[in-house]
C-alpha cells in the first residue's frame, strides 16, 4: 500500500466512522427553544469529543486494513477479484490459450 493509498483509505474510514460515532450519547432538548431552532437538535453535541473518538476508531480500523493488505491475505493484484481488463498485465486463469487447433 502506497502512502497515498493509505491516506485515502484512512479518510474513507474516518468519514464512515464519523457517522457511526455522531449519534452516540445525543439526546434532544426537552422543550423547543423560543428563539427558534429545531427540537430534535442535540442539547450537547460534544463534537470535539466525537471527533477525537472518530480519529482513534479510524486509526484502529485503518491499522487492521493495513495489516490485512500487507499480509497478502487480500490482494487486488492476484486472485479471482483481480482486475484483468484493458491495461492490465495479469494473466487470465485457466488453460493456456494458444493458436486455434483443428
Amino acid at each position: 500500500m502506497t502512502w497515498f493509498t493509505g491516506v485515502v483509505v484512512y479518510l474513507l474510514i474516518w468519514w464512515t466512522a464519523l457517522f457511526i460515532v455522531l449519534p452516540i450519547g445525543t439526546r434532544p432538548v426537552d422543550v423547543a427553544p423560543e428563539d427558534g431552532g429545531w427540537r430534535g437538535a442535540p442539547e450537547k453535541p460534544l463534537l470535539l469529543r466525537k471527533l477525537a473518538g472518530t480519529t482513534v476508531l479510524a486509526a484502529i480500523l485503518w491499522l487492521g486494513v493495513f495489516a490485512i493488505m500487507e499480509s497478502g491475505w487480500v490482494s487486488f493484484r492476484d486472485g479471482w477479484w483481480a482486475y484483468t481488463g484493458p491495461g492490465s498485465s495479469a494473466v487470465l486463469p485457466g488453460p493456456a490459450r494458444g493458436p486455434a487447433q483443428n
